[in-house]
């Protein structure tokens, strides 16, 4: 049915080639394209399907990339390469005529900060070129912004309260490691939070706001408030919205070492000189710490993110809660890698299937709460990450 370009080898894109590849009656030609070729031949032959073409690519040169796609003729490309790199893609997309899906945000690389105002901008460009850029098809964001429009496609008329939690009960049995790449990761979480109230957005210091939380089949753990994208399209475009939070679980062994990397100065992003070298402190560290897509083979445990909402349907208060549960050994059976990379690259498999099918297919910049949810949903059940529903149960989070 389709020709897929993946960029990015990490565990995201080995994960993302993984579920491709069992998906061959949709996804008929696959390349898979990497700064460094090597990795994404490895991936080839963990999969064992020699057709699937791989490639060296720079995906922050927008030539290289349109030459790339020039020559390979993708209908979509995934893209699980870093978040600085999307504005390039998207660029060398339209170039190239081609229809684009990433798993995050753009960031820039001398700010941690990331909105979607610089994807949004491409709207009108995508629309006159008859592509479609689907954004932030991870999981969250992603399969969140697909629980909340599913929820309000069947159970709401109106949401009022959403609270996004996110909590990885797992253990990759490391002092110190980050489930997915430890500059993104490190950047996000050292950042103020932030969440939507009545109609402003409401700044807090890093981690400042915490509880905990109870989640299926895991239990209680310390949730942290946090700012995370799918918040700011959420709010967009379901304007009856009156709060909406992230939280996210760290375990306090983590925030130790967080804070000291803080303190020593690790954390920071802007270049200094190192016997006259410049190098930026965070990267240095990034090569250092454990690779994420290393820490599958001893992990252990289960993550478990959801939706929890409150809001009317029929004039009545209801309650909905929406979530999935992925085993961190069962993702590694199956993929070779943890349960954080596997929850994020079968949605952007799920994302891509959608475009090839015809269900996402419309020219212009989306999130993916701007599409039918219900095949996207159904999908999930098939591909490995099944939801569970709980209807008018006890909100921890409503008050």
């Amino acid at each position: 049915m389709g020709r897929v370009l993946i960029i990015g080898a990490g565990g995201v894109g080995t994960v993302v080639a993984h579920k491709v590849a069992q998906n061959a009656d949709v996804f008929t030609d696959i390349m898979i394209a990497s700064r460094t070729k090597s990795k994404c031949d490895d991936i080839v032959k963990a999969i064992g399907n020699p057709k699937i073409k791989t490639a060296k690519i720079d995906a922050d040169n927008v030539e290289e990339l349109v030459a790339l796609f020039n020559d390979f003729k993708p209908e979509i490309v995934i893209n699980v390469a870093l978040p600085y790199q999307d504005l390039t893609i998207m660029e060398a997309c339209l170039q190239a005529g081609v229809n684009y899906l990433d798993t995050a945000n753009y960031e820039p690389k001398d700010v941690a900060h990331f909105e979607y105002s610089w994807q949004w901008a491409y709207q009108e460009r995508f629309k006159e070129a008859g592509l479609t850029a689907i954004l932030g098809c991870g999981f969250d964001p992603g399969v969140t912004g697909v629980f909340t429009s599913y929820a309000a496609k069947h159970y709401f008329d109106e949401i009022q309260y959403l609270d996004i939690i996110d909590c990885n009960a797992g253990d990759h049995h490391k002092a110190f490691a980050t489930n997915f790449n430890p500059e993104i990761n490190i950047r996000e979480i050292t950042q103020k939070g932030r969440y939507y109230e009545n109609g402003k957005w409401v700044e807090t210091e890093p981690l400042e706001i915490h509880r905990p939380i109870d989640y299926p089949n895991i239990g209680p753990k310390e949730s942290y408030l946090l700012f995370h994208e799918e918040l700011e399209s959420l709010v967009k475009n379901y304007p009856t919205i009156k709060r909406a939070r992230f939280w996210m679980t760290f375990g306090q062994e983590y925030l130790t070492h967080l804070r000291v990397i803080q303190n020593i100065g690790m954390a920071r992003i802007d270049e200094v000189d190192y016997n006259g070298q410049k190098i930026v402190p965070l990267q240095f560290l990034k090569a250092v710490l454990p690779n994420p897509q290393d820490l599958g083979e001893n992990y252990t445990g289960e993550t478990s993110i959801g939706c929890c909402i409150r809001g009317l349907k029929d004039g009545k208060e209801r309650t909905y809660y929406v979530y999935n549960n992925c085993s961190h050994e069962a993702a590694y059976k199956e993929t070779g890698m943890q349960g954080v990379s596997y929850t994020t690259g079968v949605p952007a498999m799920i994302g891509a299937m959608m475009f090839l099918k015809g269900e996402w297919a419309r020219p212009g910049v989306y999130n993916v709460e701007e599409f039918n949810p219900d095949p996207f949903m159904d999908q999930l059940n098939k591909q490995g990450l099944p939801w569970h529903e709980v209807f008018d149960g006890k909100n921890e989070l409503s008050e």
